[in-house]
């Protein structure tokens, strides 16, 4: 079975210097028939304007991905992390007994693209900590490359919880095929371009639930970027 959760059903708030998407219920938006997705609890598109941001604030018992497309963002935590995240890097805080960080637009010219997520913990309660790497291009071309995972597998970042987050570059006419063990879902979000799923059109945006599939088949109508979540 597969659900799709097309781009402008989101969840969606324009703040002038932050325009975002809500996969799920977030902060002012609130739809009990999207609440998350197994342990997937949420997907927020942002895009911020030069020089703008959140600024500090606390999170507990969370893991929480951020994946930037477009732009660098600048971040700050409680735990003495101060970094920037660019396009192939991803940054991973399990916020576990509380943390509290400032995320900002690096630049003050040009705008931020990126995509926060937040997993549900499999365990409360744990010391925070954060995660930062590099995955190159040409490691997610044509491939799905894991990027995280409760084992850090293939020298993904680490999170506590049973899922796995793949990402992918492909271009048009080129497939992938992820297996799914029997019991397990998938969430398949579009980042950009245009995909088919098992033959279901997604375009940028979009998301899709899967469940009971034996596999997830994406294959490009155009050069396009996938996150890919295994998920319990």
């Amino acid at each position: 079975m597969i659900t799709i959760r097309k781009s402008e059903d989101r969840g969606h708030a324009d703040h002038g210097w932050l325009n975002t998407y809500h996969s799920f219920s977030f902060a002012g938006y609130y739809d009990p028939r999207h609440m998350g997705f197994s342990n997937l609890r949420v997907i927020n598109e942002d895009r911020v304007q030069p020089g703008e941001g959140f600024p500090t604030h606390p999170h507990r018992d969370m893991e929480i991905i951020s994946y930037v497309l477009e732009g660098a963002l600048e971040h700050r935590d409680s735990m003495g992390n101060g970094s920037v995240i660019r396009p192939g890097e991803v940054q991973r805080m399990s916020a576990g007994t509380g943390i509290t960080h400032s995320e900002f637009n690096h630049s003050k010219e040009e705008g931020l693209h990126f995509f926060q997520i937040w997993i549900l913990p499999q365990s409360e309660g744990i010391a925070p900590s954060y995660e930062q790497k590099l995955f190159p291009e040409q490691e997610k071309r044509g491939a799905l490359r894991l990027i995280a995972s409760a084992d850090g597998a293939e020298g993904s970042v680490t999170i506590n919880q049973d899922a796995r987050l793949y990402a992918t570059l492909i271009d048009g006419g080129q497939e992938v095929v992820h297996h799914l063990a029997r019991g397990r879902h998938a969430w398949v979000q579009a980042a950009r371009g245009s995909i088919t799923v098992n033959g279901h059109l997604l375009e940028a945006g979009d998301g899709a639930a899967v469940s009971g599939e034996d596999l997830v088949r994406l294959t490009a109508r155009q050069k396009s970027e996938v996150l890919l979540f295994d998920l319990p």
